[in-house]
């Protein structure tokens, strides 16, 4: 870790980091000499009380002075100047306009001459100039691993060597948010704590979900369970004491967590507060929906893991206030949103997964009635909670966030589509135990652009930013994986080699070939550049996108998605259309339905004036036209405000 320092607050670095403790690194060492952490009787009492419902209530009282050990050795490592700014952290702007996430893995990016960590953040700086665009970067897991590109992790404490080290990490945190997976759903099977486990190594004992025989989980039980695969819940290893059965929902690779075993959720705590130390602003809980098994249930969703997260929230709230969780939690809309808890006490921030398949689909039937009528309802519990509004990951596009919104012959149609564009589709064992599509494996350009299409590449990448602007103007914090940034095609050739869909998006570049093609002014990487470059410039700027400010959907046309933003204090407000279609648009807003009168209007993105006509503001969209109007007159104050 770095040197203890006493480096001073950069005041222009709050543009990233929207509190001040998060500029302040961690001590190299815990000091015991400063008082130590006082946990109040309420804090006391709230964990307490989660841990009772997990594991009773004698079990409970007897695991709490660990609990509060963990919790004083993390805070002995924290600056005062740290814990100082925390208590002056205003929750309610932990994200403003200004986030922007950037996702990718450590190593998607490789140079000849720098470690994969340097030569993305170098990349992202000085070629792309996206430095002040991008506040957080979320790094998909950068540890040691033994499969699944790095979600099944043999070493949760370090730092791949072939990826960089932690100090490299740690300074890409002195210029953005950090957002580090949490992966705590299962360990590698390659890992020292299973292979101790197999030992018969008694500290590790019940550290997994363990069977003596296959029929114990029953064929009923096994019907019951929900999960993202289709292959066997159970796999064979043979430890010191014979053949044993273990759980695993993803893989025979990745071994669950057994977290009736208090000793784990310890264990896990203590991951995630060092990953605060090391710069984390935002965990990421991996897998979450999946964190507590009950055989005789779906084993999703269930009431302890809505406690877990509690409880991790809790000890955030109790050392590290600023630092938010996010839940990735692949599942119906209704069941995701309860991740956010009353909103206060759980997640605060959860992945929109219902955006992208419905954005997908607006576009393929170029009408945007479900996505409005859909869009319109759309709601978080509190100030101090958010959307994580995503297009593309390194998975692919879930399914399972429309699947009580569309109905199945609509799924079915995405799906096609998409495999007309030469996407695969992954299944998993729904509830009934029958096989279901589960995500579509593709890029977010080829989803949106035939690879043999005879159309020009700057209509291309005009379709193609017109759908990225839904996911900029809808209400919440915006985030794009990194093969989303640049426009990369659908990578057959590797799912041919390694036999896994979801390579199909996890292609490895040469910087100096993206530099090559950032210099042709007419190639994709270049429009791309120019194009969606304007549109998040725009968007980090404009105070009517805070995720707390106001949204208003109007149906005024399938034709074209119009989302009216307003500032929290309601001073900017945004009329913000895309047009979904490849023909011309013309549509008329009345004034009063805006609740203003202006005349004059301006279009930050096209850069250009529009007037409008007795009490409509009348707009003609060229194809995949994407236009965000602000009244003339606020353009106005706030200069005269700056002036002032």
């Amino acid at each position: 870790m770095k040197k203890e320092t006493s480096r001073k607050i950069d005041a222009s670095s709050k543009l990233q980091k929207p509190w001040l403790g998060a500029l302040i690194p961690h001590n190299s060492k815990p000091d015991f000499t400063r008082p130590l952490l006082e946990i109040s009787a309420q804090e006391r009492q709230r964990i307490l009380a989660r841990l009772s419902f997990l594991y009773g209530e004698t079990e409970a009282k007897s695991w709490m002075p660990e609990l509060e050990r963990i919790l004083k050795v993390y805070y002995a490592y924290k600056h005062q100047e740290a814990i100082a700014a925390e208590r002056e952290f205003d929750r309610s702007n932990r994200f403003t306009e200004r986030d922007l996430i950037l996702i990718t893995y450590g190593d998607l990016l490789r140079s000849n001459s720098r470690s994969p960590l340097v030569t993305l953040e170098r990349f992202i700086r000085d070629i792309l100039r996206y430095d002040r665009l991008f506040s957080t970067i979320h790094l998909l897991p950068f540890f040691p691993y033994s499969s699944d590109r790095g979600f099944s992790i043999t070493d949760f404490t370090a730092v791949n060597l072939s990826l960089g080290s932690w100090e490299d990490i740690e300074e890409i945190g002195e210029q953005y948010q950090l957002m580090f997976d949490g992966v705590f759903n299962h360990v590698s099977s390659q890992g020292q704590a299973f292979l101790e486990m197999l030992g018969g190594n008694r500290a590790y004992k019940d550290w997994a979900i363990v069977y003596h025989c296959a029929d114990e989980l029953t064929p009923e039980q096994r019907r019951q369970i929900v999960r993202p695969r289709t292959s066997d819940v159970l796999t064979r290893y043979q430890s010191i004491d014979g053949p044993i059965w273990v759980w695993t929902t993803f893989s025979a690779d990745q071994i669950d967590l057994n977290y009736k075993n208090p000793k784990v959720l310890m264990g896990t705590i203590e991951t995630l507060l060092l990953y605060v130390r090391h710069g984390a602003d935002i965990i990421r809980l991996d897998a979450a929906t999946y964190l507590w098994k009950e055989p005789g249930t779906t084993c999703v969703n269930l009431p302890q893991t809505h406690e877990l997260i509690k409880l991790f929230r809790d000890v955030l709230n109790v050392v590290a206030p600023g630092v938010a969780l996010i839940t990735e939690t692949n599942v119906p809309h209704q069941d995701n949103i309860s991740y956010f808890g009353d909103g206060s006490d759980e997640a605060q921030m959860i992945y929109n997964f219902a955006l992208p398949p419905l954005v997908l689909y607006t576009f393929y039937k170029e009408d945007t009635t479900v996505l409005s009528e859909w869009a319109k309802d759309l709601e978080y519990p509190s100030a101090t909670t958010t959307f994580f509004n995503i297009l593309d990951t390194h998975d692919g596009i879930g399914l399972m966030g429309v699947k009580d919104i569309l109905p199945q012959a609509e799924i079915d149609f995405i799906i096609q589509k998409a495999r007309e564009h030469g996407a695969f589709v992954s299944y998993r064992t729904g509830a009934d135990g029958k096989r279901e599509p589960y995500e579509i494996n593709t890029t977010w350009f080829s989803a949106l652009n035939l690879d043999n299409s005879r159309e020009d590449m700057a209509f291309q990448v005009k379709r193609f930013v017109a759908s990225r602007s839904i996911a900029l103007a809808l209400r919440g914090v915006p985030g794009i994986y990194f093969h989303g940034l640049i426009g990369t095609r659908n990578d057959v050739e590797t799912v041919r080699k390694t036999k896994f869909k979801r390579d199909i998006n996890r292609q490895v570049l040469q910087e100096e070939d993206l530099i090559i093609a950032l210099k042709d002014p007419h190639s994709k990487l270049s429009l791309l550049a120019s194009e969606l470059g304007k549109l998040l410039e725009v968007r980090v700027k404009q105070s009517a996108f805070h995720p707390n400010g106001k949204q208003q959907i109007f149906r005024l046309s399938p034709d074209v998605f119009i989302v009216w933003r307003t500032s929290p204090n309601g001073d900017e407000h945004i009329l913000t259309l895309t047009n979904v279609t490849h023909k011309i648009c013309q549509i008329e807003i009345p004034l009063s339905e805006l609740g203003v009168k202006e005349c004059h209007w301006y279009d930050l993105v096209g850069r250009r004036g529009w007037m409008a006509q007795g009490q409509n503001l009348e707009v003609i969209l060229q194809p995949y036209d994407v236009v965000w109007l602000i009244p003339f007159t606020e353009i106005e104050r706030s200069i005269e405000s700056e002036e002032g």
